[in-house]
């Protein structure tokens, strides 16, 4: 039997949940599928971290707030900074951000993306939102003016819109011929939760190494402030000698790379290693057809901001949608969903220009660079002017934003 819908989203993660529970009272048929099991798990304060984290902006926090799914966070496990400390760890540049200077409480928060979503799945419950777990898209194509979408077991959806929130490796982009731009950074991420000698001071921790951005994330549990979430960025060789050490052995690297900020790196729970690309898709709209999330577009994770770029979009699409139901146009119509392409293109591509700024500068290795890099992280750490553009922009709250993360 065929399932009808109006608006299909696939991919029922962060940005996909999102994006459901933002149209939860539009009147549409909204499918949220899944190709996972989408149970929620159980929760302890002792369980130890997911190793996956997310630095959620303060725009995101304002999303997540309206959707009613920031209280199951709270209630679950979230970790606060108010302070971001950077430098160069081939020279003596470095800056330091601090919430106050924005006369704001922090900065961000620290959140594990199972904690997120868990949060996400509680707030879709009792909605008027179809759940399809274990659904895996297998074939999609046009049917009419809709889209027919069939499933791993067989059965078939059909809808005029769909909205692609399936990941970095989206099967809806890749069954509809979405074309990107893409290219290895040729360096892998190692991420892991460990634990220090000494507490974070709820602050952000970067150092650039001479392989690769390396993230000290505040963690917090039961008030304690040791344990960390680590981002690092090295070469594919390193990262294959990292991943192969014994955790001593590892935690010792760890806290020379980090210079022991924090101390001797006590322990770490299991590593994932995770291979850097960046893609960018060449549109975000076709006829009944949207991108969001990392199924549009991923960056580095350097200033960790790739899930707030997706809540954002989530947040505009379900603003563009809303407003083309309350006059009655064609929701699978192009003109329409570019209103949404309009807005967060430009936002997300300058993002990602200035992401890839800083890793090749900090990558480069030449004395000029090095001396670039250096002074300039000095001048702008001496101006507050400059440092709360900076703060501004980490917390979300410049630009274009819809009414969903306004104050």
């Amino acid at each position: 039997m065929e399932m009808r819908a109006d608006v299909l989203i696939v991919g029922a993660g962060m940005v996909g949940s999102a994006l459901a529970l933002a149209l939860k009272d539009s009147g549409l048929k909204i499918v949220l599928l899944d190709g996972g099991p989408l149970s929620v798990k159980p929760f302890s304060g002792d369980d130890a971290f997911e190793p996956r984290v997310s630095a959620l902006s303060a725009a995101s926090q304002r999303i997540l707030q309206r959707l009613g799914a920031w209280d199951g966070i709270v209630a679950r496990r979230v970790s606060p900074y108010s302070h971001m400390h950077v430098w160069d760890g081939s020279g003596t540049g470095q800056i330091h951000f601090s919430a106050a200077s924005v006369h704001a409480e922090v900065l961000g928060h620290i959140v594990e993306n199972r904690v997120v979503q868990d949060a996400l799945l509680d707030s879709l419950q009792g909605v008027d939102i179809e759940l399809l777990a274990n659904a895996r898209l297998e074939q999609m194509r046009r049917s009419g003016d809709d889209w027919l979408l069939t499933l791993a077991d067989g059965r078939t959806l059909r809808a005029p819109l769909v909205i692609a929130a399936d990941g970095a490796n989206s099967a809806v982009r890749r069954l509809t011929g979405c074309q990107t731009r893409e290219w290895d950074y040729m360096h892998h991420a190692i991420v892991a939760s460990v634990r220090c000698a000494q507490p974070h001071q709820q602050t952000a921790w970067q150092r650039f190494t001479d392989h690769g951005p390396l993230a000290f994330l505040p963690l917090q549990r039961d008030g304690q402030q040791d344990w960390c979430s680590i981002v690092w960025s090295t070469t594919p060789e390193q990262a294959q000698h990292l991943m192969a050490l014994e955790d001593d052995a590892f935690c010792r690297e760890l806290a020379l790379a980090f210079e022991g900020r924090l101390g001797p790196v006590l322990s770490a729970d299991s590593r994932v290693c995770v291979p850097l690309r960046q893609r960018h898709a060449k549109r975000y709209v076709a006829e009944g057809l949207a991108l969001i999330g990392d199924a549009a577009h991923t960056i580095h994770p350097l200033a960790g901001q790739g899930v707030n770029l997706g809540f954002l979009d989530a947040a505009v699409l379900a603003q563009v949608i809303l407003h083309a139901v309350d006059r009655g146009e064609r929701l699978a119509d192009v003109k329409v969903l570019s209103r949404f392409e309009r807005r967060r293109m430009p936002h997300n591509l300058a993002l990602m220009a200035a992401m890839e700024g800083f890793q090749r500068l900090f990558q480069a290795d030449s004395l000029s660079a090095r001396l670039l890099r250096n002074s300039g992280l000095k001048w702008v750490n001496q101006m507050p002017e400059a440092k709360a553009v900076f703060v501004r922009q980490a917390l979300g709250l410049t630009g274009d934003l819809p009414p969903l993360a306004k104050a």
